[in-house]
């Protein structure tokens, strides 16, 4: 084999990734609400035990590149693009015009801003933690990136407590702490409304994002149902300005059925907002991107999605992986991901449409018409029926690899 140059590996990653095919262009990709982070695109590749395998990236180079490839969309923690030390004074304000500068220049919008309230040291014991001081910095860091939001334009803020738990059991009243985090929530949501009414715009839509491990030992709030039980608690004085935030690898992270989450937070009227991912059950939280390791549950999830009108933003919180250059992250992984998102969302209407799935869908709901108590009468009856159920499936998985439009191998 002969060894490759770097100009030559670009150019074979640039003719490796056009022999792919399937890629929609940057006007195709714009029709979706798809929003790009700053700190997935910005990501080094470092982690607990990893160092950097990528150079620093600054969001104007994220926003431009993000428009270079057709998302619309940009979201960012408050620190990912604002030192902490910058927060709240009048350096603060240069920052978020250069943002916005560059968000005109590359014709995208802000979509959603969140808190970071995890990564300082000040937030090792979390956002609600004993000391007032600490819970008032936090009630300042929620404000402030409130104030950013409505600067930039953003309709949602999206709120991780990565850290609101425990290490040491013992060591925190639950109840207690819950009540303050429920304070620092009530203080976004205050100025949210003071400022919206001034400005004239909408209040932002407020966002829960659960998550079941990392980085405490032990969550206060780990799951989405977690959540919802959290926002009909009666602590927030706003609960209709609070809704969730769901990750697909969250939910599926502690073996839960991401699609199942996202129905009950349907159900609850509380689904406004989607990260999108994909990974493995009860392993750690490697954001892997959308279709790699789960594309059926993938495909299932978007038809439940377009099934009951969800239109919020899918938001790709995923870490291009540490063997990615930073060439192959806008080569590879932001384009990729977006098209592979695309081809799922389009399949979920084809799936919607098919004939053979809804007439078996249709015959499941109809039922046998075995009016009857005894329960081995009702089983008989609807016996056969019952098989449809893995018909669908074998249906869905034709329509995943195009059988249905005549695939075929042949041997």
């Amino acid at each position: 084999m002969t060894p490759l140059s770097v100009p030559q590996q670009t150019a074979l990653v640039d003719r490796l990734a056009g022999a792919c095919g399937g890629a929609y262009p940057p006007g195709t990709r714009r029709k979706y609400f798809i929003s790009g982070p700053q700190w997935a695109a910005a990501y080094e590749g470092q982690a607990l035990f990893h160092a950097p395998t990528r150079e620093p990236v600054a969001f104007e180079d994220v926003i431009r590149h993000y428009g270079e490839i057709g998302v619309g969309y940009w979201t960012t923690h408050d620190t990912d693009v604002i030192p902490a030390a910058m927060l709240g004074k009048e350096e603060q304000w240069e920052v978020v015009e250069r943002i916005k500068k560059a968000l005109s220049e590359a014709g995208v919008d802000c979509s959603m801003v969140t808190t970071e309230t995890f990564h300082h040291a000040v937030f090792a014991a979390g956002p609600a933690a004993e000391s007032p001081e600490i819970r008032e910095y936090a009630a300042f860091r929620l404000r402030n990136t409130v104030k950013i939001g409505h600067e930039l334009g953003a309709g949602y803020a999206v709120y991780w407590p990565g850290s609101l738990g425990y290490q040491v059991q013992g060591a925190i009243d639950e109840v207690q702490t819950l009540r303050w985090y429920a304070d620092g929530l009530n203080a976004a949501c205050e100025i949210d409304i003071e400022i919206a009414r001034k400005r004239g715009r909408p209040t932002l839509k407020h966002c829960l994002e659960a998550k079941p491990f990392e980085p405490q030992a032990e969550i206060l709030l780990p799951t989405s149902d977690a959540m919802l039980a959290f926002i009909a608690s009666g602590l927030l004085k706003h609960p209709e300005m609070v809704g969730l935030n769901p990750e697909y690898l969250h939910e599926l992270m502690w073996g839960g059925a991401p699609r199942a989450a996202l129905a009950r937070a349907l159900l609850a009227g509380k689904l406004w907002h989607f990260d999108i991912n994909d990974g493995y059950r009860l392993k750690h939280d490697v954001d892997i991107a959308v279709g790699l390791v789960n594309p059926l549950d993938w495909l299932n999830v978007l038809v439940l999605l377009r099934s009951y009108g969800y239109n919020g933003p899918f938001n790709l919180d995923y870490k291009p992986p540490r063997t990615t250059s930073a060439y192959g992250v806008w080569k590879v992984s932001f384009p990729t991901a977006v098209d592979r998102f695309i081809t799922l969302w389009e399949m979920a209407g084809e799936v919607i449409a098919d004939p053979v799935i809804k007439e078996a869908s249709d015959a499941l709901k109809a039922g046998a018409g075995a009016a009857s108590t005894d329960p081995e009468v009702v089983a008989a009856a609807n016996r056969e029926l019952l098989t449809l159920h893995e018909l669908i499936g074998h249906r869905l998985f034709q329509i995943l690899v195009g059988q249905h439009r005549g695939r075929l191998y042949s041997l």
